[in-house]
């Protein structure tokens, strides 16, 4: 566990949906927004990421997205309209206030802080991690993985992709029926809106990595972009301290 006291709160999202957020830290603020099947804990505490960064006097601010963690986790199809995990992020950002922030995210948080680019989020600058510009232009290429993953719960070879994403679905405790509707709310990003993200984006991503596409196809398109490269594939590099800490040293230069 982190030194530094992590706080949580919950707020009304903009349909009335409870969602959960977590702060660690005191300073400018920055969102960091976590991976499908994940949570805040796992993506940012657990392996030290969020402490590294406070650190170095940021406010981070790390939201369980809608369906995931100590958020709700509704069934019905009416809970998951398209774009809505971006909706639930600009309603965090209002309902905190915040005006002069930094704002990233990792897999799915990366797609998720493209989204809110796309929709009015005006962030300093800008993390998008285990994320290629492929799984920003074509969500569906990953959305067609996962939903045979969790309409197939239990049969898979011991070792495979399917069975270590199954595996990793288990240890966050995940609820299968929720994160099978999170896959309907996936929107495409236009090609020319990704390339008019005019912040510095530090394009981070595990060097075996390629679930999303080639991470260095997104940061060439970007006219600020940065692509910094981790040991580790999609999901380990989650594990490994680089990650925080090339967070926290884009942050700060």
């Amino acid at each position: 566990m982190a030194d530094i006291p992590t706080q949580t709160h919950h707020f009304a999202s903009f349909d009335g949906t409870e969602l959960a957020w977590h702060e660690m830290g005191e300073g400018r603020p920055v969102v960091l927004i976590h991976g499908y099947f994940s949570t805040a804990f796992v993506n940012w505490i657990r392996y030290g990421h969020a402490e590294k960064i406070a650190a170095e006097g940021f406010r981070v601010i790390m939201p369980d997205l809608r369906g995931h963690g100590e958020s709700a986790k509704p069934h019905d199809a009416a809970s998951y309209p398209p774009d809505v995990l971006m909706r639930d992020g600009l309603a965090l950002i209002e309902r905190l206030g915040l005006t002069d922030y930094d704002l990233g995210g990792y897999s799915l948080g990366g797609r998720t802080t493209a989204r809110m680019l796309a929709n009015g989020a005006t962030p300093g600058k800008v993390v998008i991690a285990g994320m290629g510009l492929r799984g920003l232009t074509d969500t569906q290429g990953r959305g067609t993985y996962f939903r045979r993953v969790l309409g197939n719960l239990g049969s898979f070879e011991r070792g495979t992709p399917e069975w270590l994403t199954e595996a990793f679905l288990k240890t966050t405790g995940g609820d299968p029926e929720a994160l099978l509707r999170i896959l309907d709310t996936f929107v495409d990003t236009p090609l020319d809106q990704v390339a008019a993200i005019a912040q510095p984006v530090a394009v981070i991503s595990g060097i075996e990595d390629q679930d999303n596409g080639p991470a260095h196809e997104l940061s060439d398109l970007l006219p600020n972009g940065r692509l910094i490269e981790i040991p580790g594939n999609h999901m380990s590099a989650v594990t490994r301290r680089e990650l925080g800490q090339s967070i926290a040293d884009f942050l700060v230069a």
